[in-house]
């Protein structure tokens, strides 16, 4: 077991350097390979996941909690502060995907749903031109 430990956890030094696209199932099956050799599984049931991911929202919130409004692109921002916003959205996120799993959904497609519902819900509005001229 401990060949396999090493093994996997050399292979997690790969996943820093950049790549192009993740999908959600990589993240997924990282994720479930990750737990697993852990033995975490045991402890990572629907509601403890949810309750681990509130927690992350929380950590994250923390990090614009007094900064009021902040501009698109992060201007003004250290590449320290730009670093900690990164690692709380990704908690954030492999909290979430870990949870969909587990539960046995497909998030990926369950997220294009949502956004042909939404686009159904709100649908685009087109001006007339003696509309749009009073917003110039």
């Amino acid at each position: 077991m401990r060949n396999q430990r090493g093994e996997m956890e050399n292979s997690y030094d790969s996943i820093g350097s950049k790549s192009k696209d993740v999908s959600l199932k990589d993240l997924s099956i990282r994720l479930a390979e990750f737990a697993q050799v852990r033995g975490w599984d045991e402890y990572h049931s629907p509601r403890n996941l949810l309750l681990a991911l509130v927690g992350e929202v929380g950590e994250l919130s923390e990090i614009f909690q007094w900064k009021g409004e902040v501009g698109k692109g992060l201007p003004n921002w250290s590449a320290d502060e730009k670093e900690h916003l990164e690692d709380e959205l990704s908690d954030v996120l492999l909290y979430l995907v870990r949870l969909a799993d587990v539960c046995g959904l497909d998030l990926g497609q369950a997220a294009l749903t949502k956004i042909i519902k939404n686009a159904r819900k709100y649908p685009v509005v087109v001006m007339n031109q003696k509309s749009k001229s009073t917003y110039n």
